[in-house]
């Protein structure tokens, strides 16, 4: 029987630099919270906790009970280390300070969706916890602090609450992923070195926006719809969850691209950068793959705001790249 070893083991093995010792002790705070967070679904209606709340977030969304609990218990939990100076949810409108007594090292921020896909909840489909971590130039951060491109996080990963509870992160030195074992109360290292393959035959969109869709994005459906017959001469499978999380692991683990588009409807975008875009970003580039807005690489985009949207589409690197030239050759005709 192959041996797994425990996430804390991996990464005292494997993270090196300046930031190894902070990452080592902000990490360790992210998977206590990520495990606490999973014993909370798992109880699911039994705890009473499935509802809506009856208001909206920041983001217009309306709020479910486990919004509120993940993202409580991401704040409480987190602030442990002493290395985070600050925190910032999808959830609240604000930045979260720490108190002093909580970060006697404190020059890192870490940014978080509690609970994406929490629609799903209800219907018993995966959900996860998408995280980001920054360094910041001083203890006391204020929101310039917090408005970093993509490209300068230290680490990124998710949680990913389904068949198991596993946990995918990266340092900017590939990508591995760890399995919750029950028993032991411990991630245990089951996916080292995950990429994604170079082809794909499948993509995960939501097609019933497709009226609303730009034409660079009809153009690249169209296609793929058009199977064997078409241009692509081969066929093409459409897999969509809505949870962010899941599609995007389908796609590490089997391949594939993940689109949400900029459309008639979300003229910029729908998904968050700094709490979905980036992270998943980092990660899909860390395993080999690529992520565009269409226009700009993700990584790249220098945010206006802490909730700014963009467009995303991300996966394997060709097929990405694709569209991303549809994208050019509409933009070069305007």
């Amino acid at each position: 029987m192959t041996k797994h070893i425990k996430i804390s083991e991996f990464l005292k093995q494997n993270l090196q630099g300046e930031h190894s010792i902070a990452l080592n002790a902000i990490l360790s705070d992210v998977t206590d919270a990520c495990k606490k967070i999973a014993v909370t679904i798992d109880k699911g209606a039994l705890a009473d906790s499935m509802g809506n709340l009856g208001y909206e977030n920041v983001q217009g969304e309306v709020q479910k009970a486990l919004d509120v609990i993940t993202n409580d218990i991401l704040i409480e939990v987190c602030q442990q280390s002493g290395y985070v100076a600050g925190m910032a949810s999808e959830e609240l409108a604000e930045v979260i300070e720490i108190d002093d007594k909580h970060k006697k090292n404190g020059r890192y921020l870490l940014l978080f969706d509690p609970l994406d896909g929490s629609s799903n909840v209800n219907v018993n489909i995966s959900v996860g916890t998408i995280f980001s971590i920054l360094k910041s130039a001083k203890n006391k951060p204020d929101l310039a602090d917090y408005l970093q491109p993509g490209a300068a996080q230290i680490c990124a990963g998710y949680a990913l609450y389904g068949t198991s509870t596993m946990l995918v992160l990266t340092t900017g030195n590939g990508v591995n992923g760890f399995t919750l074992d029950a028993d032991l109360n411990e991630f245990l290292l089951t996916h080292p070195n995950m990429q994604i393959a170079k082809e794909t035959q499948e993509f995960a969109i939501n097609m019933s926006n497709y009226r609303f869709w730009r034409e660079p994005v009809q153009r690249y459906i169209d296609e793929c719809l058009q199977g064997e017959e078409g241009e692509r001469k081969k066929d093409f499978n459409v897999r969509w969850v809505a949870s962010m999380v899941a599609d995007v692991h389908r796609i590490l683990v089997r391949g594939g691209i993940f689109m949400y588009p900029a459309d008639t409807k979300f003229r910029s975008g729908k998904l968050r950068l700094m709490y979905e875009a980036n992270p998943m970003s980092f990660i899909v580039e860390q395993a080999g793959g690529a992520s565009t807005t269409g226009l700009q690489r993700v990584l790249d985009v220098q945010p206006s705001g802490m909730h700014q949207r963009v467009p995303v589409m991300m996966g394997c690197k060709s097929e990405v790249d694709r569209i991303s030239a549809y994208h050019q050759v509409t933009s070069k005709r305007k």
